[in-house]
């Protein structure tokens, strides 16, 4: 079968024994699949499975490691909780509640996103919003709140488990335009999710179109957050409404606003297969830019040369790097995270080898309660280890570009596990405080 004639077919867990390469895995590595997408959600299609996992590499396989859960997801005694209550076949209700509890534990809501971050509208809060930062708004939508294929490792995984009190959504674009009404400062907004372009066309035309009235100008950068160009690259290119959607795309730009693609590649084989490089060069022939973003993720892509390569071989494809994101504290972390300091090493050396066309690329970075924060380096000051951070992005935007230095811990993962040089007491923002929006900037404050 080409891949071009591909059918979506969605693969979770409820019909993964139907895959031949499923029944082909030893005995072991399909009960770990059974047990652990009972609490993290797993879902792919064939595209993935037949064109982007080396299933000769299985378990090892990059790719098999990022979109089908692996038995290190669940500590020990979750995994054996879980096996023994499915052994038992225990009441639905006691499989669930376990499941629950288990879930509960790995922070759903990472970063205060849930919190902190959800704006209101004549005071009152409105659903599928988020606004962090001053110039940015997150949209929701809720036919976009799932993927073509989940990360093994995604950080908004409570999006998928069918909990509607931890998911993000808003039905219509309404609450979005009133609030872009009342807000100038905001210049960007970021569809997102799950995956918005896994919606038809004209559901995002739906959304998309009010944004595009004269009065809603200040609205200059139409973002989409997709890992649909790495994991399903047929919605732009052979999918029923794939022109309609290019022909949105340019639309919004002869609007004389940009759309900017936030694709999610983690590996280089992500953009090694001809459908993927087609749905590259459709969008940037209506005018579309594609960034590369991904976090640093352990069994997936934490590797120098990996970074090159992907880095090296975007650029090729006219895309520009982005980001290097650091894993967040949520869900399965211990299993994926990496250290700072060797997701440091590991940046440092892939940027090194790349021209200046890749070194747009910044990273490590956390995307945390306070902000995103770049480690920058790590250096020596008076005999002392030291890392060398700063803000990126803060919920005070005094706080942006901002050096300030945390003791060299190898150990720490997150911004949080980090103390204070030099004996200083605190930061010169708490980490750990109750955020409320910052009055620093006119209209950051969310009323």
């Amino acid at each position: 079968m080409q891949q071009s004639s591909y059918t979506y077919q969605p693969i979770t867990r409820h019909n993964v024994e139907s895959l031949p390469q499923f029944q082909a895995l030893r005995p072991e590595l399909r009960q770990s699949i059974k047990v652990v997408s009972s609490v993290f959600p797993f879902r792919t299609n064939r595209y993935v499975v037949d064109h982007l996992i080396d299933w000769h590499r299985v378990p090892d396989d990059p790719m098999y490691q990022l979109t089908f859960p692996q038995r290190g997801m669940l500590s020990d005694a979750d995994y054996n909780t879980i096996l023994a209550l499915m052994r038992s076949d225990a009441p639905r209700a006691e499989l669930k509640a376990a499941v629950n509890a288990i879930r509960l534990r790995h922070n759903p809501h990472p970063a205060g996103q849930m919190t902190y971050n959800v704006p209101k509208l004549n005071g009152q809060p409105l659903p599928g919003l988020q606004h962090k930062y001053a110039e940015t708004v997150l949209f929701f939508p809720s036919r976009g709140q799932t993927c073509h294929a989940y990360c093994s490792y995604c950080f908004r995984w409570a999006q998928f488990i069918g909990e509607q009190d931890l998911k993000f959504a808003a039905r219509e674009a309404d609450g979005l335009v009133a609030y872009l009404r009342q807000h100038p400062e905001v210049s960007d907004v970021l569809f997102t999710g799950g995956d918005p372009a896994i919606m038809t066309t004209r559901a995002m035309r739906e959304y998309i179109e009010p944004l595009l009235s004269p009065d809603l100008e200040h609205v200059q950068t139409i973002r989409i957050g997709t890992k649909a160009v790495a994991y399903w690259p047929q919605r732009f290119v052979t999918d029923d409404d794939a022109d309609d959607l290019l022909r949105l795309f340019e639309e919004i730009i002869q609007a004389g606003r940009h759309v900017a693609i936030m694709g999610h590649y983690s590996h280089t084989r992500e953009i090694s297969t001809v459908i993927a490089q087609e749905a590259i060069r459709r969008l940037r022939d209506v005018g579309c830019e594609i960034r590369m973003q991904a976090p640093i993720i352990r069994h997936v892509n934490d590797s120098a040369q990996v970074w090159a390569n992907l880095w090296r071989n975007g650029v090729r494809l006219g895309m520009v790097p982005y980001y290097m994101f650091v894993s967040r504290d949520t869900g399965p972390k211990n299993y994926f995270e990496v250290t700072l300091a060797d997701s440091l090493r590991i940046f440092r050396k892939a940027y090194s080898q790349v021209s200046g066309l890749g070194r747009t690329v910044r990273g490590p970075v956390m995307s945390a309660t306070p902000g995103k924060v770049l480690v920058n380096g790590m250096t020596h000051v008076e005999g002392e280890p030291v890392f060398v951070l700063s803000f990126l992005q803060g919920r005070n935007p005094e706080w942006v570009g901002r050096p300030f230095f945390a003791k060299y811990d190898p150990a720490a993962t997150w911004l949080f596990d980090l103390e204070p040089a030099f004996g200083a007491a605190e930061f010169f923002f708490d980490p750990d405080a109750e955020y409320t929006k910052v009055t620093s900037r006119k209209d950051v404050v969310i009323t």
